[in-house]
């Protein structure tokens, strides 16, 4: 894949990734509040939505790229030099 059509698929599967989780939220939390006469199979699987949704939003991170810029700048932040340093 071209980079930036990679970026563009990452951004849509992470959006879905985000409505999942969301919605499944809201499906679960709305179907304790009200009764809708929804499955017990509905509400339990709206549960299984959320870590389906955080899958999906890790998948669509990993295509786009974005967790590269989240390593490199824990590189940056941990990395020790050696320049100039001495121990005591």
């Amino acid at each position: 894949m071209k980079r930036k059509f990679a970026h563009v698929v990452g951004n849509v599967l992470m959006g879905i990734g985000l409505i999942m989780m969301i919605g499944s939220i809201g499906v679960n939390l709305f179907s304790h509040v009200v009764n809708f006469g929804l499955s017990e199979l509905v509400t339990n699987g709206s549960l299984f939505g959320i870590f389906i949704g955080a899958l999906v939003w890790l998948v669509g991170a990993r295509v786009g790229g974005r967790e590269k810029v989240a390593d490199r700048y824990w590189l940056l932040k941990h990395h020790y030099r050696n320049d100039n340093h001495r121990y005591p």
